[in-house]
């Protein structure tokens, strides 16, 4: 006989398989955020973990985020004064 829990986890997906579909759905998201409610053009890995909004907060999607948006053309690495620090200009935002 199974037990509670393997009972209620056979309908379930697979997390991994649940957190790889919002991380694929995440990358335009990311980019309304940037064109729409940061207020700079350029944005740094620092920024997007403190401020992005909470499912890209994570270290690891926020770079695999912006790396996928760095391949569709929608931001461009800079070179920084440190060599540790990943920072990004915006394409396509007017202001600053």
């Amino acid at each position: 006989m199974a037990s509670l829990f393997e009972r209620l986890n056979q309908e379930r997906p697979p997390a991994e398989a649940v957190s790889k579909q919002s991380h694929r759905s995440s990358p335009p998201a990311l980019l309304n955020w940037l064109r729409n409610h940061w207020p700079k053009t350029t944005i740094c890995a620092r920024d997007l973990y403190r401020n992005a909004p909470s499912p890209m907060r994570d270290r690891k999607i926020a770079l695999d985020l912006a790396e996928e948006l760095v391949a569709q053309g929608a931001l461009t690495p800079i070179k920084t004064h440190r060599y540790d620090r990943k920072a990004w200009q915006i394409v396509g935002k007017m202001g600053e």
